[in-house]
């Protein structure tokens, strides 16, 4: 395992735990996460995926800090208005935690580059704010073979979701095409609450490390939805579906493609 002192300090909280111990602390620093998005999801996932240890994360992002995003986008100061978003969020990753090796990538997630932006990650977490992007990261970890944990949030409402390619429903056996345009308003039309993407995105992080572990029982073949105006959480059965376009038994998508992106939508 070779931690040093200091490390073995830093993540003490962690190797006491019965289920992590020194062995799971080496797994999760053996481990990498490809994170589509540093907005509200990306943010605090990336911040606590990077101070349990993770040994690297992948950011895309092509957008700037906006002084829009500070009221949930938490890895992000009024400082770094202006500033790209993943870079933004590596020097906070960095300060606190130098262990973890942050790579940027300052472009959108599209189908013509997707596959190699993936390439030697182990797992992808959806950060995104729009259904095509939603789309394409699912059918991306389906054609993969890459476990995703899917998030989404709009006013008070959000809901995540673990995707394991080949053994579970996917995002499409569940919402099978975007809505039409105009149906669901995005963020900067109906609002969020800014704490809510605190909730669903540390529930990502959650998620990622229980797989890394192999311990407790995952949000696999499950839709788990939180209102937080009732603070109700409540769960939805899924079951992978044989006429999936994507995973299921004669898919019609093989191909990655790009759609309409309509921002923040669950």
């Amino acid at each position: 395992m070779d931690f040093t002192e200091e490390q073995i300090e830093r993540y003490s909280r962690h190797i006491i735990l019965p289920e992590v111990g020194g062995v799971g602390q080496a797994k999760i620093r053996e481990a990498s996460c490809f994170i589509v998005g540093a907005g509200g999801l990306g943010a605090p996932a990336a911040m606590y995926l990077a101070a349990a240890g993770i040994g690297r994360l992948g950011i895309v992002d092509d957008d700037e800090v906006d002084l829009s995003n500070l009221q949930r986008q938490i890895i992000h100061h009024t400082r770094d208005v202006g500033v790209h978003k993943a870079d933004s969020a590596k020097a906070k990753i960095n300060a606190m935690n130098p262990d973890v090796e942050v790579v940027t990538y300052h472009e959108r997630l599209m189908a013509a580059n997707a596959r190699d932006l993936v390439a030697g990650y182990d797992y992808i977490l959806d950060g995104t704010d729009n259904f095509a992007t939603k789309f394409l990261v699912n059918d991306l970890a389906v054609l993969t073979g890459k476990p995703m944990v899917h998030g989404g949030i709009l006013r008070f409402s959000g809901q995540v979701m673990v995707v394991m390619p080949g053994e579970t429903a996917c995002y499409r056996c569940v919402f099978r095409e975007a809505p039409p345009d105009g149906v669901v308003p995005s963020c900067q039309e109906a609002g969020v609450l800014g704490v809510l993407a605190g909730v669903i995105g540390t529930i990502q992080a959650t998620e990622v490390l229980k797989l890394i572990l192999g311990v407790g029982e995952s949000l696999k073949n499950r839709l788990l939805t939180y209102d937080a105006l009732e603070t109700d959480f409540r769960e939805v059965k899924l079951k992978r579906q044989a006429n999936c376009p994507v995973c299921g038994d004669n898919p019609s998508i093989t191909e990655l493609v790009d759609g309409e992106q309509r921002a923040c939508a669950l």
